[in-house]
């Protein structure tokens, strides 16, 4: 794999360990050989900005979050893709609808109008605690790159319904992120790929879930997790270990990356 020249990991279920909420230290000794072979190294997540994980020294080439919505390598945007602000209001409104609240996801901070139980085990998986916002409506004046709502698949179509301008991204079946139509975590690799001179062929990614569809089949290789969603393993090129026996390490050595 002398071909490979940057990688892409997705974050809960890749990188961190969902159960036990930690990133192995076998993990974080695979990025660091990564990245002193010279291979770059780059978030993929739906999270936002403020709730990547703490890698200690270790720095990645470039983040995409949001599920692409927004991508960045140090100080320079690479790609910023918000929900226009009339299908901001029309999800809002479907949740209601529905009885759901929501979070709107700004470029700082996460704001909710409400609570329930599958929103607050969503922000629970990030280590964060919902609590309800007082400014909930300034803050969907600002730039909302992606809406976090609970939800089962039967209310996915309700969700989106009469906002042409969104579709839904899927990474736990209790909870949703809406994210803009022309986004995803495939559109995000385009852009970091074309930042650094890089070609597809050039690239692969490790993830585990639904969301990590298009991540997988935009790069040279896609690699889904042991842990993975039976569909994320069928369009993957290849599967490695589970999350939590140090999956990544073990592939990347076995591979000849590190």
């Amino acid at each position: 794999m002398d071909s490979v020249k940057i990688i892409f990991f997705d974050i809960d279920g890749t990188l961190v360990d969902p159960k036990s909420g930690t990133i192995s230290d076998k993990t974080i000794l695979a990025l660091t050989r990564l990245k002193e072979r010279g291979i770059k190294i780059c978030i993929s997540t739906g999270r936002a900005p403020s709730e990547v994980p703490d890698f200690g020294p270790l720095r990645f080439d470039a983040y995409c979050t949001y599920n692409g919505s927004l991508c960045y390598a140090g100080s320079e945007i690479l790609h910023s893709n918000p929900i226009e602000e009339a299908d901001v209001a029309q999800v809002i409104r479907n949740a209601a609808g529905i009885g759901r609240p929501v979070s709107v996801a700004t470029r700082n901070r996460l704001a909710a109008n409400g609570w329930d139980p599958d929103l607050a085990d969503y922000y629970r998986l990030a280590k964060l605690e919902l609590t309800v916002a007082p400014d909930f409506d300034a803050a969907c004046r600002e730039d909302v790159y992606q809406i976090l709502l609970g939800c089962r698949e039967a209310e996915h179509p309700a969700i989106i319904r009469g906002a042409q301008g969104v579709k839904i991204a899927v990474s736990w079946d209790r909870a949703v992120d809406v994210i803009p139509a022309s986004s995803g975590k495939g559109t995000a690799i385009t852009k970091v790929l074309e930042h650094f001179g890089l070609d597809a062929s050039q690239s692969m990614a490790f993830g585990d879930s639904q969301n990590d569809l298009e991540m997988l089949q935009t790069v040279g290789v896609g690699v889904a997790m042991g842990n993975a969603t039976a569909l994320l393993k069928a369009v993957a090129d290849d599967v490695c270990g589970a999350v939590s026996e140090d999956g990544i390490y073990h592939y990347c050595l076995s591979r000849g990356l590190i």
